[in-house]
């Protein structure tokens, strides 16, 4: 019997129909090939084909520098899609054309489309369906430029099929060691595998043995790489709240960041000169493409990336963050240290078995009065006792414990005063839950 027998392969019907069956790929695991997408893709007519697109990867940062270039974009008046993973809440979120998110008629009809296409050898992953799917939905809605963000790694990633006109490369810190390899110079391998032949690629990466890896396979490819703070880079200006931003060829004063913290600086600076380059690329075959100051704070204004430094709720002040590594506990913690200084601060959070939950505490902890440990509903949660455990050799003040992410958020919120500070995060899933509640249940 071969492997395809074991999966229903009817048409779905319904929305919640197909979402059962998008999430029960998820069982089967992570494939990293890309012989099956573009089976598909090849059935499909090659969507991916009929669209110019940005490809977005690195550890950080990936989603808000795809989110920005996208918005410029859109602000030019070019129709553009966008697609990111993983969603907070429903599976929509990760694919949008002109900033909304695709319906729940549009879901099934790309669902259908992408699984009757399916048909190799060896049955598409949830990812590889939920990128074609996005590649299917942009080509119906006739987009002109999308943006695509990695899953994971890059070099072998699904949606490392397409042939961009830019790549871009944010940040890296050592994560998924299974399969990108235990250091900087392994992923930088993994991630500098979205190089394209004479294609340009912008990138945040700083570590030596990363930004040799990245030159090396720049060179070979014979593509131009533009380097953060070498090329380009963003400054705050004195005694004020905005920044100055310095690319390749545009200076824009008076610039504000739409996005709180001060990694935003990095991602901001990575998308102007991603936008620069296409721009200059295209400007001789459209009027649209004219970058000015005025466009880019168009475009940045308009930008929008929850689950990340979000403020959900004034009184008490709560802040979701998926912080869902090292390198963003890090910066989370930064932010708590400082921003939230003076506010009383109660820390939910709950972490994957998969992250250094202990370096990452030691970053997330310092600034909370109050810890109230949880945990996400899917089976690669970290067990809260375990969790605990660990904060209690970190953390001496109050830790409790609520299995349930809504249960967590409700004790959090109900024991704070107006004047303090809730934080919520460790997790993209526990964000999710999280903001799925107040979805329901304090903003509406």
């Amino acid at each position: 019997m071969e492997c395809r027998d074991f999966y229903v392969l009817t048409m779905a019907t319904t929305y919640q129909e197909c979402l059962e069956k998008i999430y029960q790929l998820g069982r089967f695991g992570i494939k990293l090939e890309l012989e099956t997408i573009g089976n598909i893709l090849q059935t499909l007519g090659h969507p991916e084909k009929k669209f110019f697109s940005v490809h977005v990867a690195g550890t950080n940062g990936k989603g808000s520098t795809a989110t920005y270039i996208a918005a410029i974009l859109q602000a030019a008046g070019f129709r553009t899609g966008i697609y990111t993973s993983p969603h907070l809440v429903t599976f929509n979120e990760r694919i949008c054309v002109n900033g909304k998110m695709i319906t729940d008629a549009d879901v099934v009809a790309a669902y259908d489309a992408v699984n009757a296409a399916d048909t190799g050898k060896r049955n598409a992953t949830f990812f590889e369906i939920a990128t074609a799917m996005a590649f299917y939905h942009f080509a119906q809605q006739r987009v002109e430029w999308a943006v695509i963000e990695t899953g994971m790694g890059g070099r072998f990633d699904a949606t490392n099929i397409i042939l961009p006109r830019l790549s871009v490369i944010t940040n890296l810190s050592i994560e998924h060691t299974d399969y990108l390899g235990g250091t900087i110079r392994a992923l930088a391998k993994e991630k500098g595998g979205i190089i394209k032949q004479n294609t340009p690629v912008v990138t945040s990466v700083t570590q030596p043995s990363g930004i040799g890896v990245l030159k090396e396979i720049a060179r070979k490819k014979s593509a131009g790489l533009y380097r953060f703070r070498h090329d380009f880079f963003t400054r705050k200006n004195p005694g004020r709240s905005t920044m100055t931003y310095r690319g390749l060829h545009l200076r824009i004063p008076d610039l504000t960041i739409p996005l709180p913290g001060d990694h935003q600086k990095e991602n901001v600076s990575l998308a102007l000169a991603a936008c620069e380059l296409i721009f200059d690329q295209n400007s001789k075959t459209d009027l649209r493409y004219a970058l000015t100051p005025a466009l880019a704070k168009k475009g940045l204004g308009t930008a929008r990336w929850p689950g990340r430094l979000e403020i959900i709720l004034q009184k008490p002040l709560v802040i979701l963050d998926g912080a869902h590594n090292l390198k963003a506990a890090q910066v989370l913690g930064k932010y708590l240290s400082t921003t939230l200084a003076e506010k009383k601060l109660t820390l939910v959070v709950g972490i994957l078995d998969d992250k250094p939950y202990k370096a990452m505490l030691k970053y997330l902890l310092p600034r909370a009065h109050r810890v109230i440990i949880t945990r996400a509903k899917i089976d690669r949660s970290l067990p809260t006792h375990v969790l605990a455990a660990a904060a209690k050799k970190i953390f001496t003040g109050r830790i409790q414990v609520k299995e349930d992410v809504a249960e967590a958020v409700s004790l959090a919120i109900s024991t704070s005063s107006d004047e303090d500070a809730v934080c919520i995060a460790g997790s993209l899933y526990v964000a999710g839950e999280a903001k799925e509640k107040f979805d329901m249940d304090f903003i509406s």
